[in-house]
């Protein structure tokens, strides 16, 4: 037998190391194609002067197309007989990645809990991704629902890992070099700055992006992302494909700009959460809220703790009913830091 179908439930041990196969390196182009699928606009990820401006050589790679480079290497190992996908906590973006880097992951299986339906599980890594030097890029925990192959395997001892549910703005990592004391807020978009935003603001970001079936698939390919769900319609019992979670993070993450277009760099991922699935047809809008502001250790440059909240429609800022339940609506419930200029 050569091929593989992917592992299930009952193949995965607490404490084994998943070392996930073929590098990437990623090119210029790979840029110009995530602006393509996505209204990605943030300056810094645009424009070579603009960043130079800023203290860096050149535009680096955006933060959201690295985080899926890293998690495409993992889905044949941990997600390829996913049911879904469940959540995210602790990620953190260590080093920027520029055009000719080559990024590889690795992932380490840290829980695990069988369903009480016997029929599948939830299996949680922590996954580190690296570059060429072997220098940690980003890492971060999820926990995925995978389908058990054979329904007679005993239940592994559960194990739920503790995770810390923010991360401090003090171990948020700054990129070395970057400096915000030259800014330019009209090359940028927006005259806000982190002094500019009040704890608890909510922000409609207005604008909307219908799900097309064609850039779902695309994107899927670029990440490498084989999970079956997003490509085998006769994997579910309506006969439609999953779109991919992160298709649906970048998406919002774009639509964000309205409102946060000095929001340059995603730096830390406290927490996140499909809520419902997403659908080729379904138009995405976002709204977001301000939960936390924190200055850091570089001069001029501040953080904003936010919550990014993808729907699909329904009244603006609902999020869950009386019962604390998300509402059918809502499709993805992010919480991450990003830098801003002070």
């Amino acid at each position: 037998m050569k091929t593989f179908a992917g592992r299930y439930f009952e193949d995965y041990r607490i404490g084994e190391t998943l070392h996930h196969a073929v590098p990437r390196t990623i090119g210029a182009g790979e840029r110009a194609l995530y602006h393509a699928l996505y209204p990605a606009r943030t300056a810094l990820q645009s424009s070579d002067a603009f960043a130079q401006s800023c203290g860096l050589p050149a535009s680096p790679m955006d933060d959201l197309a690295v985080f899926h480079v890293i998690f495409g290497k993992t889905v044949p190992d941990v997600s390829l007989n996913a049911v879904a996908n469940l959540g995210y906590a602790q990620g953190r973006w260590h080093r920027l990645v520029w055009p000719g880097d080559t990024l590889s992951s690795r992932s380490e299986v840290i829980g695990l809990k069988q369903n009480s339906n016997g029929k599948s599980g939830v299996v949680y890594v922590r996954t580190e991704g690296r570059n060429q030097h072997g220098d940690l890029v980003m890492d971060y925990v999820r926990w995925v629902m995978v389908r058990k192959g054979n329904l007679d395997a005993p239940a592994p001892e559960t194990l739920i890992p503790e995770l810390p549910g923010v991360l401090s703005a003090r171990d948020l990592i700054i990129p070395e070099g970057l400096d915000f004391s030259g800014y330019d807020f009209t090359l940028a978009g927006e005259a806000h700055r982190w002094g500019d935003y009040e704890v608890g603001e909510v922000i409609d970001h207005v604008d909307g992006v219908t799900v097309e079936e064609a850039e779902h698939m695309m994107a899927t390919r670029l990440w490498q992302n084989t999970s079956k769900v997003h490509f085998d319609a006769t994997l579910r019992e309506d006969g439609r494909r999953l779109i991919y979670g992160g298709h649906v993070i970048s998406l919002a993450r774009a639509l964000s700009f309205n409102g946060l277009a000095n929001a340059q760099l995603i730096v830390g991922l406290n927490g996140g959460a499909h809520a419902n699935p997403c659908f080729a047809g379904m138009t995405v809008k976002a709204w977001s809220e301000v939960l936390d502001r924190a200055e850091t250790s570089v001069p001029g440059i501040g953080a904003l703790r936010l919550r990014l909240v993808a729907t699909s429609g329904g009244a603006p800022f609902a999020l869950k009913d009386a019962a604390g339940k998300y509402l059918p609506e809502v499709l993805l419930d992010l919480d991450y830091w990003a830098l801003i200029p002070l």
